[in-house]
């Protein structure tokens, strides 16, 4: 399993190759770490965002490689957002995200 720095660096190469979020989100990795995306920034500084995404790493990655069904993730706990509608509208930007710290 990839370390938060390690997942940080992914996700930062990802959003510097082109990926677009409008919005910032925060993935709280349950007590390994955050990882928080503002605009063209990626830290691992907690701070507000518009979303935030509680997951642990090890299904952060088993979302990216899509062996964890979002859908049943949220309904058994092991993903919280913290707004539903938002999260919806940036779903594809998200998986891309995920796909990009999975390594996938």
């Amino acid at each position: 399993m990839a370390s938060v720095e390690e997942l940080t660096d992914r996700i930062r190469r990802a959003i510097a190759a082109g990926a677009d979020l409008d919005r910032s989100v925060k993935l709280d990795l349950k007590g390994e770490g955050v990882i928080r995306i503002a605009g063209g920034a990626v830290s691992n500084e907690d701070g507000p965002a518009d979303l935030t995404v509680t997951v642990s790493a090890r299904d952060l990655a088993a979302l990216g490689r899509r062996e964890l069904d979002p859908t049943r993730a949220m309904m058994t706990g092991r993903l919280r957002l913290s707004d539903m509608a938002l999260a919806m509208s940036l779903q594809p930007q998200i998986q891309a995200l995920f796909a990009k710290a999975a390594g996938a």
